[in-house]
C-alpha cells in the first residue's frame, strides 16, 4: 500500500483521505495533532513526522499558509517524496494570487526542489474529492507534472477514488488549471450553481496525423 501523509486537516484533507480510507495507508500531517479534529479511524501526527513516513505528500492547506507550511516542515523531508499540490491559489480577496508566467504549483517546486511536484484536484468542490463523482458521473482528475512516474501515481490514487484521471501535461500546465477552481468557485457559489458541480473532459477517437 502507498503511505499516504495529508498535511492540512481541513475540508479538502479529509475528503481526499476519506477517498483513500481503506485503499492506502493515510495519515494527517498537523501543526497540533491533539487539537486535530477528524472522523474516526484518521490519525493525525506532527507534519514533519507525516511527511518523513510518507510515500506520497498531499499539501492541502490554505495558500496564503503554504510557504510558511513548507518552511516550517523543511524542504530536506519532501526529498524523493511525490508532493501533491491540492491548494486553490486563492487570496484573501477571492482572485486569483498567481497567474500568467507562473502558477502556485511552480512556486511551490521551488520550496521543494528535490520533491516530484504534481498538480491536482485543486478545482474539484471539496465534497465531491471523496469519491471523485457527482450525479453518478465520474469527474475528470487532470494531473500535471514534469515527472511521468509520479503523475502515474497521483492518476491512480485518483482513480482509487473514483474519478477519471487524464495526464495533463508539464507541472507548467497548472497555470490553466488553477484558474479552473477559482471558474467553479464563482460558478458554485457567486452564481448559486451549488457545489453539486464539476468538470469532465469528454474524449472522441484519437486524433489522426495533421495534413500538410
Amino acid at each position: 500500500m502507498t503511505k499516504v501523509a495529508i498535511v492540512g486537516t481541513g475540508r479538502v484533507g479529509q475528503s481526499i483521505g476519506k477517498g483513500l480510507a481503506g485503499k492506502e495507508e493515510v495519515r494527517f500531517g498537523s501543526r497540533d495533532p491533539s487539537k486535530a479534529k477528524l472522523p474516526s479511524g484518521m490519525e493525525a501526527m506532527p507534519q514533519r513526522e507525516a511527511v518523513a513516513w510518507a510515500d506520497v505528500v498531499v499539501v492541502a492547506v490554505p495558500y496564503p499558509a503554504l510557504k510558511e507550511t513548507v518552511r516550517s516542515i523543511g524542504a530536506a523531508a519532501f526529498h524523493g517524496k511525490v508532493v501533491v499540490d491540492a491548494t486553490n491559489v486563492i487570496s484573501p480577496s477571492m482572485e486569483l494570487a498567481v497567474g500568467l508566467t507562473t502558477s502556485g504549483a511552480e512556486e511551490l517546486a521551488k520550496l521543494v526542489p528535490e520533491a516530484k511536484v504534481v498538480k491536482a484536484f485543486n478545482y474539484v468542490f471539496a465534497p465531491n474529492m471523496s469519491t471523485g463523482h457527482v450525479h453518478g458521473e465520474a469527474l475528470t482528475l487532470l494531473v500535471a507534472g514534469n515527472d511521468p512516474q509520479a503523475k502515474q501515481v497521483v492518476m491512480d490514487l485518483g482513480r482509487e477514488i473514483g474519478f477519471d484521471p487524464v495526464d495533463a501535461g508539464p507541472l507548467a500546465n497548472a497555470r490553466y488549471m488553477e484558474p479552473l477552481a477559482m471558474h467553479i468557485i464563482k460558478m458554485g457559489l457567486g452564481m448559486k450553481m451549488g457545489t453539486d458541480i464539476g468538470f469532465r473532459l469528454v474524449r472522441g477517437p484519437p486524433a489522426g496525423p495533421s495534413k500538410p
